[in-house]
């Protein structure tokens, strides 16, 4: 075995203990466990149907309400909960970077990935909303799968990349500026808000915010998932504003904590 398959080999070993690590951690002491990442979504889900159902539950585009509310809050759950959890990740493990030469990219790395578990459980809450809604009870069916919704492999790749982007860049930053976490929150309150979660684009009367939206990288990755669910496709434009903004952030992110490295090393 060569020096650099066996460091790959060391790499993805200390990849899947982060990661399963992050999981146990997330739910320690928990009575449910695991399990919460299921429920977590779905009580969510049942909360905001109930409080904005009245207000925004027209304007879903075509889509059942819960279902909607649903299937954007996973989503954008995936970018949510890496790039916070990434946001200290250095300075968590300072002891581990400064006794080891352990590439620093894999921290956040792992954090993406745990967010990639959480997703896969959220999924199937999604699939279990979905099932009860197709029933013909309340007044139902309210939804009919489509085969579309297997192609959610071609969007959970583009998210996970700018997720990852986005998670090098501030892991970095933090290790110098640590006010970056109470400005990222707000800004990521900011974020959730101009997202389309529980709303629609077209439910907004300024012409020119909708325009605007088209600059979220989030409201792409959304809508898209949306798209799937409706039983249609989305746009090759839309594919190409995914993976455009994914390239985007990975290159700046990348680039700025590789710049940062050495430099990273004697702050922490």
């Amino acid at each position: 075995m060569s020096k650099k398959s066996g460091a790959l080999g060391q790499r993805m070993y200390l990849m899947r203990l982060l990661v399963r690590r992050n999981i146990k951690n997330q739910y320690y002491r928990s009575f449910i466990g695991v399990l919460w990442t299921v429920l977590n979504p779905l009580l969510n889900m049942i909360v905001m149907a109930f409080v904005f159902s009245a207000i925004f539950g027209r304007y879903t585009d075509g889509l059942d309400y819960p279902i909607y509310i649903l299937s954007g809050n996973i989503i954008f759950g995936i970018m949510r909960s890496s790039t916070s959890s990434s946001l200290t990740t250095l300075v968590a493990h300072n002891d581990m970077l400064q006794k080891t030469k352990v590439s620093i990219e894999i921290f956040p790395t792992a954090n993406v990935f745990s967010s990639l578990v959480t997703f896969g459980f959220s999924f199937i809450a999604l699939l279990l909303v979905a099932g009860f809604r197709a029933l013909p009870i309340l007044g139902g069916p309210h939804y009919v799968f489509h085969w579309q919704i297997v192609l959610v492999v071609l969007i959970i790749p583009a998210v996970t990349i700018f997720s990852l982007g986005i998670s090098y860049f501030l892991s970095a930053l933090y290790v110098f500026f640590r006010d970056i976490k109470h400005i990222y929150s707000v800004l990521l309150t900011l974020w959730t808000y101009l997202t389309p979660l529980f709303y629609s684009v077209d439910a907004l009367k300024s012409e020119l915010v909708q325009k605007v939206m088209v600059f979220n990288p989030m409201f792409h990755y959304v809508d898209g998932f949306r798209d799937l669910l409706m039983g249609t496709m989305p746009s090759a434009v839309s594919f190409v504003a995914m993976y455009g903004f994914a390239a985007i952030s990975l290159i700046i992110g990348g680039l700025f904590l590789q710049a940062m490295k050495n430099k990273i090393a004697a702050n922490l």
